[in-house]
């Protein structure tokens, strides 16, 4: 089996790359230190499933290319992040709410 530049699947490292970087910018935004590598890649390329999806769905024209996919990928991933913050504080106040019915 021979290795070579043109067999290697570069859309699955662009997707890596570009899911880390709008997966941590996207936590900067919201004025958090990131979720580490591998956490920034999960949740920008889930966030850039939803934001392309929000696109299509909302018929939002952007620009072509790479800045386009920048700017629907972070939204997507800001969404992302909010609905997991979201859940985390219904859980935690769901948690308290317990505590206090126990006592």
């Amino acid at each position: 089996m021979e290795w070579s530049i043109g067999s290697f699947d570069w859309a699955l490292l662009s997707t890596i790359f570009f899911g880390a970087m709008s997966g941590y910018i996207a936590s900067r935004i919201l004025g958090g230190e990131g979720f580490g590598f591998f956490g920034n890649i999960v949740v920008g390329v889930i966030g850039g499933y939803l934001g392309s999806w929000v696109v299509k769905i909302a018929k939002i024209s952007l620009m072509d290319g790479f800045f386009g996919n920048l700017i629907s990928s972070v939204g997507g991933a800001l969404l992302l992040i909010f609905f997991l913050e979201l859940i985390k504080y219904i859980q935690r106040s769901n948690l308290s709410k317990r505590k206090t019915r126990a006592k």
